[in-house]
């Protein structure tokens, strides 16, 4: 018994950051899923971000002083200025992304976040943060992996097909379901913004790795972090929005939604992902991305009778093809170092 206690004690130290980005993605799905909805119901996407970022520091802060009261890690000047610098592209990511998302789908939303493992793979390759033997099998793997990931978020999003309607009752599809999903226009002013959106957020990913060495007090940095981009989106949003009743918060889905998104979302995974970027670097996290929009779309049917189609169960298939070639890839790529 006590062998048995050992060895699942092992593997579960093994697959720790496989369950982190599980988790991980699993919140981000519901990010998307109650943002959408709080946006739609006419919270505007600057506001959605200050509260959003406010509730974070709420969640951090006391967690950064009880686990980190006794690291000694000196905050230069030079470091904090860094971390401010890397706030504003969290905030601009984050601002991109809701205000993006008013003119498209949850759905489409987390389908759109799948280019981000690309993004960041050729990004991270370009500013050798991420190595590429394209002549091993390791290397080859990872790039076919991204190609493949990309093509599938392109399928999903693009390609319908027959529809699947296993569903009974109202089976509204997606554009039928938001109105300014209709309008061409807006449908191509929003998924431009969600496209730079995600490379804001690719080069904030690539760019915690030298911070994280830097500054290794993961919560406070985290906490540092939503405190410099709750300055920065505070100020946005006073510009942007003149109306004090935008403002107002009350007991309903608008109030859940900032809540759910800062304390989970900003305050969970915000500490995951910086501790998992240290440990495997930004692809490895961005690889476990399609899995947010597979969740999405499944809690989309069942919840809003929104129409799933078989070109996004293809897509879906495709992506999860994609992520375990480069998770395959990552592994023999860190038995080779090792063994060297």
């Amino acid at each position: 018994m006590k062998h048995l206690v050992i060895s699942c004690a092992m593997s579960m130290e093994k697959q720790k950051h496989y369950i982190a980005m599980l988790l991980t993605q699993a919140i981000f799905a519901g990010m998307a899923l109650f943002s959408k909805a709080a946006i739609s119901q006419g919270m505007n996407p600057y506001v959605f971000v200050t509260y959003r970022q406010a509730f974070a520091i709420i969640a951090l802060a006391p967690l950064a002083a009880f686990f980190e009261r006794k690291s000694d890690v000196p905050l230069s000047y030079n470091i904090m200025l860094k971390i401010f610098l890397m706030s504003l592209l969290s905030t601009l990511s984050l601002d991109l992304y809701y205000f993006s998302i008013h003119y498209t789908t949850a759905t489409f939303a987390a389908a759109s976040t799948n280019l981000i493992p690309a993004i960041t793979f050729f990004m991270a390759v370009i500013l050798r943060v991420e190595a590429l033997a394209i002549k091993k099998s390791h290397g080859m793997a990872k790039l076919l992996g991204s190609s493949i990931g990309v093509t599938g978020a392109l399928v999903f999003a693009l390609v319908k097909g027959p529809q699947l309607n296993f569903m009974k009752g109202n089976t509204r599809g997606t554009h039928s379901s938001n109105l300014n999903y209709s309008l061409k226009e807006e449908w191509l002013k929003g998924s431009l913004v969600m496209v730079l959106a995600n490379f804001t957020w690719s080069l904030w990913l690539i760019l915690q790795v030298r911070i994280v060495k830097q500054y290794p007090a993961k919560l406070r940095l985290a906490t540092l972090y939503c405190l410099f981009s709750w300055i920065q989106s505070s100020i946005c949003a006073m510009v942007m929005e003149r109306n004090i009743s935008a403002w107002k918060l009350k007991w309903d889905i608008n109030l859940f939604s900032v809540a759910y998104c800062g304390y989970i979302v900003t305050g969970l995974t915000y500490w995951i992902q910086l501790w998992t970027v240290e440990k495997k670097g930004p692809v490895f996290v961005s690889m476990f991305t399609p899995l947010s929009l597979i969740i999405t779309a499944i809690v989309s049917a069942f919840l809003w009778k929104e129409t799933l189609y078989v070109g996004s169960v293809c897509g879906g298939i495709l992506l999860v093809g994609g992520l375990y070639l480069v998770l395959w890839g990552k592994n023999r790529e860190a038995e080779r170092e090792i063994n060297q």
